[in-house]
């Protein structure tokens, strides 16, 4: 799309918007369910696309991304009329005779741009949340996931007017058309850098945004942990997607005492999970790109490789791979991984762990494993990161009941659930005050007793 097609989509939105249509919460109830017919419908497709683009399995794609998505859906329509309801607030008596209440409203136009990771989850999980508050939308898929973007251009035309949600493929030049234009709200999943280039297009226009970045990912394993199940719930969480996860644990950071038997156990599940020749394992995907799996090969310290590191590049696969006696100055500690090689670093005590996490960017998931509620207590308030899991991996991210979103370097804001929905939405605040009574105090001219009955009331 050209740059005046982008903008008669803008245009026709935002006149439609200002109908009122959305503000039906029945309205956004039939379009929240059409959406799911369409895409049960679809179920198939979206697992061959998904695979043609990242090499998942259909099992995969529906765990992670179709399955999720209909549950969002399913969540939202059991829940929307209660999170649309103005809620009644207490009013000082300084307001008397009043009414205060909040009432949820759409903020009117989004703009949804998401990665090609999870190219179906994150393009359409944001767009049920933005729906269920009342927007419309515009959606821009990644262009590295073609086929999957192809794909939700034709559920979304099939589902929806385009005066209501639109699609627009392409690359960088689409980008810098949609972000020239003026959004009402802006969803921005992917990398940090491209991230503060949203962020900086958005500041001109005073546009709100969400962002949704990442960062490296700690795994600590405290000494206590149950070195087994660690390791076999860090082998999932870790090359899930081949590690292609916003939230993979991006290392290891062990206690040194059990390093050795984490290690062990690590690589006894990378052969249970994904067998003895992982790239002929038809169930493990593969890297997006030749550009990723270049810089990908080249995080791999050859030294370094305690299991693992073959690759395959006609393929594009690289088996899920370990390094051993890494330090924080290595390269593969420069920057967020975001593909299978799994670093194991090593700590003296926990606090000595906790002050080096936080001297780093703030990551978008944390993940201990331990069985010392201490060492929780110690962890979760003195660590800054975006959410996690105790004892487990990734799994956070799987419920509508919890916000998701980053904190610091990782993002801000969060959506999922009711989270979703009042991050597309304003709460205007409103007093509705009653014309029976009428309170002279605050008028001029002032009096002595008017000055005490406002200290009285304000005090």
């Amino acid at each position: 799309m050209n740059e005046m097609d982008i903008k008669n989509i803008v245009t026709k939105q935002r006149a439609f918007f200002h109908t009122g249509a959305t503000l039906d919460v029945d309205f956004r109830i039939q379009a929240l369910k059409k959406l799911k017919i369409c895409i049960q419908k679809h179920e198939g497709a979206i697992g061959e696309a998904i695979k043609k683009d990242l090499g998942k399995s259909g099992f995969e794609s529906y765990m992670c991304e179709t399955g999720l998505t209909l549950s969002e859906i399913s969540y939202m329509t059991r829940h929307i009329r209660s999170f649309s309801r103005e809620k009644t607030v207490h009013t000082a008596l300084a307001q008397f005779h009043s009414r205060s209440y909040t009432k949820p409203s759409p903020y009117g136009i989004v703009l949804i741009m998401s990665p090609w990771n999870y190219p179906f989850l994150l393009t359409m999980e944001p767009l049920v949340d933005a729906i269920a508050a009342g927007n419309t939308a515009v959606l821009k898929p990644s262009a590295y996931s073609p086929h999957t973007s192809a794909l939700i251009q034709e559920i979304i035309a099939e589902c929806f007017n385009g005066k209501y949600v639109s699609v627009v493929t392409g690359g960088r030049a689409e980008n810098a058309c949609l972000l020239n234009e003026q959004f009402d709200y802006i969803f921005f999943t992917g990398s940090q850098a491209v991230g503060k280039e949203v962020m900086k297009q958005a500041s001109a226009r005073l546009t709100p945004v969400t962002l949704e970045l990442g960062g490296k990912s700690p795994c600590i394993v405290e000494k206590s942990a149950n070195i087994k199940l660690a390791a076999k719930r860090i082998v999932f969480g870790k090359f899930l997607n081949c590690g292609q996860t916003c939230v993979a644990p991006d290392y290891i950071y062990c206690d040194i005492s059990i390093k050795d038997r984490l290690l062990a156990e690590i690589k006894k599940q990378i052969r249970l999970q994904f067998g003895n020749k992982p790239l002929a394992n038809e169930n493990y995907g593969k890297i997006i790109n030749e550009k990723h799996f270049r810089r990908i090969l080249g995080l791999i310290d050859q030294k370094k490789i305690a299991h693992g590191g073959n690759a395959d590049p006609a393929a594009l696969r690289i088996e899920p791979t370990v390094l051993d006696s890494v330090a924080f100055e290595d390269a593969v500690m420069q920057e967020e991984i975001f593909g299978p090689v799994l670093p194991i670093l090593t700590y003296d005590s926990l606090d000595d762990a906790i002050q080096k996490i936080n001297s780093m960017a703030s990551p978008l998931a944390l993940y201990l494993f331990t069985s010392d509620k201490q060492a929780v207590k110690q962890v979760t308030s003195r660590c800054g990161f975006g959410g996690g899991c105790i004892n487990d991996t990734v799994i956070h991210l799987a419920t509508s009941e919890m916000g998701f979103g980053g904190f610091g370097a990782s993002g801000m804001g969060s959506y999922h659930g009711k989270d979703g929905f009042f991050t597309f939405s304003h709460h205007k605040s409103i007093v509705d005050k009653k014309t029976w009574l009428d309170l002279p105090m605050r008028y001029q001219p002032y009096r002595d007793i008017y000055d005490k009955v406002v200290h009285l009331f304000l005090s």
